[in-house]
């Protein structure tokens, strides 16, 4: 009964704003030896366990909870197999979620796999290795996330656990993806959703699935069909309120931005949903998006250089800004030579403040590719490109082809002539 009422007490003052004090009677509830027969103390450290859990989360203090779980490790016989696995998978998920780089992680996964091993908790080391599997990705070791992977799909294949199957089949495809394997990655995701069609899939995991099919979509250019997903993956995270709403909502922006349509952010930034998340992510999107309405590489680099840690570390958009950089030089080359139709590249490179051979470079790529209709002319006293208002039809190739047609036609009736006039002689 003291247990239960040092509880309840450190309950009250959890929600009174007290959190050290309430840390304190926790740990000595946790700390204190109970009979195996006495069914409340068991119950009531159960749950002074799980609490002090998530109040250790709530304060950051990721160390103290790595130490619980490792503590709480002979407590576990006295209770169910369910209610242990349920502790430890539990606990576990509450330190991994807090994203604290501990770098105990890998550490402490690893040993929990290897007690649910001793234990023959088959299902619980089957959840602990698909959480070891993201921990590997995110860490960035694809070749042993990959590894235990495969391993794993066998196994849940068997066993038809099709909630973790769609899991691990979303990792696999993130893995890929990571190692660029498009083709693999969009197997493994179309895997993961004909399996999450056959059940429920919780809203975290159903927003999880669609930012990953909007990624391969906008990796495909196609980014009318990854604004859908990214849409619904925003919606999917903020009902819940995930911290991954925000880059749901950065790949939205960056879809109007690649589709050449940036004045559409501002009005997705100021909807409803949006609104909550204002802040540097987004600033940093609408900076993107003006630079480009402006076709202002200056100011593009000027963006990447405020907003670094919320755009450049982020490696979705990390991906596309090469593209984007291309895109906004030629409309920054095309803005500075639209009134000319004779121009030194000297003078397009002065304008727009970067190196000559930059500037020829591109020009000389863009006549290639036919988005600029002219020729470049390269000389020692200076480089100048000419532009023709309309396409200009090459004739110099069809005119000799026809030409050759007429000379074989005139040899051919030549030939059939002298053939008669021999005949008759």
């Amino acid at each position: 009964m003291a247990g239960a009422l040092e509880f309840e007490r450190a309950v009250v003052l959890e929600e009174a704003s007290r959190p050290e004090e309430a840390l304190e009677l926790l740990s000595a509830i946790v700390k204190s030896t109970v009979n195996e027969g006495d069914e409340v103390a068991l119950k009531v450290k159960e749950q002074a366990i799980l609490r002090l859990g998530a109040l250790l989360a709530k304060q950051g203090q990721a160390d103290e909870l790595g130490g619980l779980i490792k503590f709480v490790r002979p407590f576990l016989p006295s209770l169910s197999k369910a209610k242990a696995a349920k502790m430890v998978r539990t606990l576990l998920d509450v330190f991994l979620d807090m994203e604290a780089s501990t770098g105990r992680e890998v550490e402490i996964c690893l040993e929990c796999i290897e007690w649910a091993n001793s234990e023959k908790r088959t299902f619980l080391r089957q959840a602990l290795e698909a959480r070891l599997i993201a921990l590997r990705f995110e860490s960035k070791a694809y070749v042993k996330a990959i590894q235990l992977i495969g391993s794993l799909l066998k196994e849940l294949k068997k066993l038809d656990d099709k909630a973790l199957l769609v899991e691990v089949q979303l990792l696999e495809s993130r893995v890929y993806h990571s190692l660029g394997n498009v083709s693999r990655s969009r197997a493994a995701l179309t895997s993961a959703r004909t399996t999450a069609n056959a059940i429920y899939c919780p809203p975290k995991l159903q927003a999880e699935l669609d930012m990953q099919s909007g990624i391969l979509h906008a990796e495909e250019d196609d980014f009318k069909t990854a604004f859908s997903y990214f849409y619904e993956s925003f919606e999917g995270y903020d009902s819940i309120d995930h911290p991954k709403a925000i880059s749901s909502l950065k790949y939205m922006l960056l879809c109007k931005i690649m589709v050449n349509s940036p004045e559409d952010v501002q009005s997705i930034v100021s909807g409803r949903l949006a609104l909550k998340y204002a802040g540097n992510q987004t600033s940093g999107m609408k900076s993107v998006a003006t630079a480009s309405h402006n076709r202002s590489i200056a100011e593009f680099n000027e963006t990447l250089v405020t907003f670094h840690q919320e755009i450049g570390e982020d490696p979705i958009i990390r991906a596309h800004l090469d593209a984007l950089y291309d895109q906004l030089l030629e409309k920054n080359l095309c803005r500075v030579i639209e009134p000319f139709s004779r121009v030194e590249i000297a003078h397009v490179a002065d304008v727009i403040e970067l190196p000559l051979t930059t500037v020829e470079r591109k020009l000389s790529q863009m006549i290639l590719d036919k988005k600029l209709h002219g020729k470049a002319l390269f000389r020692q006293s200076g480089s100048e490109v000419s532009f023709f208002h309309h396409p200009v039809i090459w004739l110099v190739w069809p005119l000799k082809r026809m030409r050759i047609f007429n000379f074989s036609f005139v040899v051919t009736r030549e030939t059939g002539l002298s053939h008669c006039v021999c005949r008759h002689t």
